[in-house]
């Protein structure tokens, strides 16, 4: 699983001109699943994401965790963040899963999310045409990658 997480002011997804979901502080969650993703990914990640420290204490320090912070997420389905640019200048996205492998992990990832947070998650809806809005505080921009646990 790969996630690129922003830290956001504000964030809101939007489907046929329609806002779906919508968050004040907290973190936008990118979430792409391939193929070989599994349960456990999805647990280190939600894990991961609600400890990061990457919120402000009253020092200013970047040292409070979203759990801390009660801080709400959006989590958005992005199948281009398992893009190959490799070859040439378009794009290929053969590593990222297909709905009947994405689409439980994607939705066990907002489950598991949801228990970890002890609050609702915003989501968009998977293989929609999405619109997304957000204010980066910050600007805080972190990318996780399950199968590169730096």
């Amino acid at each position: 699983m790969r996630a690129t997480i922003q830290r956001v002011s504000s964030a809101s997804v939007s489907v046929d001109g329609k806002v779906i979901s919508e968050i004040s502080n907290g973190l936008l969650i990118f979430l792409g699943i391939e193929d070989a993703d599994t349960g456990d990914d999805m647990k280190w990640l939600t894990n991961k994401i609600v400890n990061l420290r990457i919120f402000n204490d009253a020092d200013g320090v970047m040292n409070l965790s979203l759990l801390q912070e009660e801080g709400e997420a959006l989590v958005i389905s992005q199948f281009t963040l398992h893009a190959s640019t490799k070859k040439g200048n378009r794009p290929s996205y053969i590593k990222a899963a297909k709905p009947d492998i994405a689409i439980p992990l994607y939705e066990g990832f907002v489950v598991q999310l949801e228990k970890d947070l002890g609050k609702k998650v915003g989501t968009g809806i998977f293989g929609a045409d999405m619109k997304v809005a957000l204010l980066n505080d910050g600007p805080v921009t972190i990318q996780i990658d399950t199968k590169n646990r730096e």
